[in-house]
Parts: structure tokens; C-alpha cells; sequence
């Protein structure tokens, strides 16, 4: 019921972004100078994106930054990309890692200010591939510094899967697992409407005759076609999980055996010698390229550009990549990395570029057809997934 009225919440939050076309916002100037720290930075963030070494001490990107700067860091940490607009709509924050179905909905909501990337020295050595991005750049205008990215892996319990699953249909249709028991009542889906272009991606393998060019691009028949997939999983599906930390608890106590995942999850059960593994189907798989934003009315906007500094720093691109199991925005970090490995961008995918479908926020004045389903859609009727409508 918590999990309903939360749902609720963020609908009301985010029914604002219904129009078709993101504008850039004008509510604030572009800063041209730092000058002194003013003492703090408040940063939201997914879980595991800011580490001061308090869960090991191998893993610490803020002591370094706060001795050097003067600047405290705070967190607050978020779960999906709705709470996210949601706590930068209440404001008091300064920063957010913000992920592509967040990122263009902060920026038409003019939430989030322009970055003057002439700020920010290290901007030069992140990723070409991701430095116009169009989930933090609109009219050639950038609202975040590329912060991190991977894909939404299947994770699996590799004591009932002896070799990886090689579809995703072991958490969306009901069927016998290789250790003869059903599935029913041991997998999980994520909590968020974003989800529904998980299921549109099987369907584009499945269903070719739905003609799905793009999972964020839905019209109305490929709409319906991936709720009646959802509801279908709904009989299947224990928990719809959006807290990293509980689903870990999940796949430790409660007898999960597969899921979407975060990397995250993944590194921390093995990290506790959990019989735990991840894969990405012959489906493909959807994903996040996060993005750090300031937001309009930031009130340490010199700590948070020492921040955005730092945050593209190689070493900390490599731990934090080390730590989330993800790729780092520079690609300098993949290598003299001690945490990361010569091999670890490779490990976690970053040659994967072009095969995952990054999170962006649907609109209804869509590029692959006359008219798709717009964002605020797919909200209310995922709260209906769920619900069990």
C-alpha cells in the first residue's frame, strides 16, 4: 500500500511533462566565474554513486574532495527517476545524477540550470559519445556533465541456473527453471514506469509483427501489447523492487532467483560470496547513461562546480565504475585503475554502447511514428500494473 501511495505521489509530480517537445529552460543564467566554496554541496543520487568509504574503505570519492575544497558533501539518496524529479520539484538541493527518462523532464520543467562546461577543465576527456547526448543536451545546450552508464542486467541465482539465462523470458513467462521448480513467486520486476520499454524490447524480438522500432516509442497497439506482457508477469512477479538494498535481502533470504538488476546489487552479493551472476539476453536490454545537473537554484553553486570537477576525475571514475559495476564517462579511467582492472570497462560493457536501449523519457511527438504514447501514460497505468488492474 506504502509502495501505492508513493506511486501516487510521484504522478502528481510529474503529470507536468506532458507536452511534446522538450524547450530548454531560461529561469537561469549560466555561471561564468567559481569563486569560493560556500562550505556544502547537497547532491541526490542513486544509491552507491557517492561513497566515502563507509561501506569499505577501498571505496571513497568524498574525504579526498571535502579536505581539498572545504565543501561537506550531503546525500539523499534516491530509488528511481520519478523520486528524483520529485525531490529536485521540492528544491534544497544542489546537484542530482539524474538518468535520461529524468534528465529532459527536470529540463523542461526548468528545474535544472545550463552548465558552462569552460568551468569545468576535465570536460575534454569525457566520452565524444556522450558528450552531446541528447538526454542531457537540448538546442546545443548542456544541463549535466556525464557522470557514469551500463545496462539493466538479468540477474540470476547461478545455484538454480547452472549456465546464464539466455532470455529474459525466465522473469516474464511463467515456466519450469532448470532446477524443476516454476518460477512463479521467485523473480522480480522494477518499480517504475520505465519498466514498460523492458517489456516492449521482448516484445521487438518476440513480436516482430508489432513493428516496435524503438521501446520508448509506443503507439497504441504496441502500448497495449506490452501492458497485457506486464500483466501477464504480474502473476509471476513476488516483488516490484526500486530499493537496491532490499532486493539484495531478497535474493539472500527470501528465494529470488531472477531479476532485473543494477550492477550494483550484482557486485555486492558476490562481493558476500552469494551464489549470484549477470547476464544481458539475446533480447538486449535496456539501460542508463546518468548525468549530473545543478539545479536552478542551487545555493552552493561554487561547491557544486568543484564537484562537477571532481566527479570526472579518472580515479574516481574508476572506483565509482569498480564499485556500481558500471562503465565510467572517461575513458581514461578503464586503464591504471587498481580497484577496476585492466579489464574491468570491458567486463562491464563498455563496447556495449550501441546495443542498449538508454532510458529517455517517451513523448507523444515521437521520430519513429505518427504519434506514441506519451510519459504521464505510462505512469498511471503501470500504478495499474501493479495494482493488479
Amino acid at each position: 500500500m506504502n509502495r501505492f501511495f508513493k506511486s501516487c505521489t510521484a504522478l502528481v509530480a510529474i503529470t507536468a511533462f506532458m507536452g511534446q517537445t522538450v524547450v530548454a529552460a531560461s529561469a537561469a543564467e549560466m555561471v561564468q566565474e567559481i569563486g569560493d566554496g560556500e562550505g556544502e554541496v547537497s547532491i541526490v543520487a542513486w544509491p552507491g554513486y557517492i561513497e566515502r568509504g563507509e561501506t569499505d574503505k577501498a571505496y571513497d570519492w568524498v574525504t579526498k574532495f571535502e579536505e581539498e575544497t572545504g565543501c561537506k558533501v550531503n546525500v539523499k539518496t534516491a530509488n528511481t527517476s520519478d523520486e528524483m524529479v520529485a525531490l529536485m520539484n521540492e528544491g534544497g538541493f544542489d546537484l542530482v545524477t539524474a538518468s535520461g527518462d529524468a534528465s529532459l523532464r527536470l529540463v523542461a520543467g526548468e528545474r535544472v540550470q545550463p552548465i558552462n562546461t569552460d568551468l569545468i577543465p576535465s570536460w575534454k576527456t569525457v566520452d565524444d559519445r556522450l558528450k552531446d547526448a541528447p538526454w542531457h543536451t537540448v538546442d546545443g545546450t548542456h544541463y549535466g556533465v556525464p557522470y557514469q552508464w551500463g545496462p539493466n542486467v538479468l540477474m540470476y541465482n547461478t545455484d538454480v541456473f547452472k549456465e546464464a539465462p539466455k532470455s529474459w523470458n525466465v522473469v516474464f513467462e511463467e515456466q519450469k527453471l532448470p532446477d524443476g521448480e516454476s518460477n512463479k513467486g521467485r523473480v522480480q520486476a522494477y518499480d517504475g514506469p520505465i519498466y514498460v520499454a523492458d517489456a516492449a524490447l521482448y516484445l521487438m524480438a518476440h513480436k516482430p509483427d508489432l513493428g516496435i522500432e524503438d521501446p520508448y516509442e509506443l503507439n497504441e497497439e504496441q502500448y497495449k501489447a506490452a501492458l497485457d506482457l506486464l500483466r501477464q508477469q504480474r502473476k509471476l512477479v513476488s516483488r516490484y523492487w526500486h530499493d537496491a538494498f532490499i532486493q539484495i535481502d531478497d535474493f539472500k533470504n527470501e528465494g529470488m532467483v531472477a531479476s532485473s538488476a543494477w550492477p550494483f546489487q550484482v557486485n555486492l552479493l558476490k562481493s558476500e560470496d552469494q551464489p549470484i551472476a549477470s547476464t544481458i539476453p539475446e533480447e538486449g536490454a535496456t539501460g542508463w547513461a546518468d548525468s549530473t545537473m545543478m539545479h536552478v537554484d542551487a545555493a552552493h553553486p561554487n561547491c557544486a562546480y568543484k564537484w562537477l570537477e571532481h566527479s570526472l576525475d579518472k580515479k574516481v571514475q574508476g572506483d565509482l565504475a569498480a564499485w556500481f559495476g558500471s562503465v565510467p564517462t572517461v575513458p581514461a579511467a578503464c586503464k591504471g585503475n587498481e580497484l577496476l582492472g585492466e579489464e574491468g570497462c570491458a567486463t562491464n560493457g563498455f563496447e556495449d554502447f550501441e546495443k542498449i536501449s538508454f532510458w529517455r523519457t517517451p513523448v507523444a511527438d515521437c521520430d519513429s511514428q505518427d504519434e506514441c504514447i506519451p510519459y504521464y501514460r505510462w505512469v498511471s497505468d503501470y500504478i495499474g500494473v501493479i495494482g493488479g488492474r
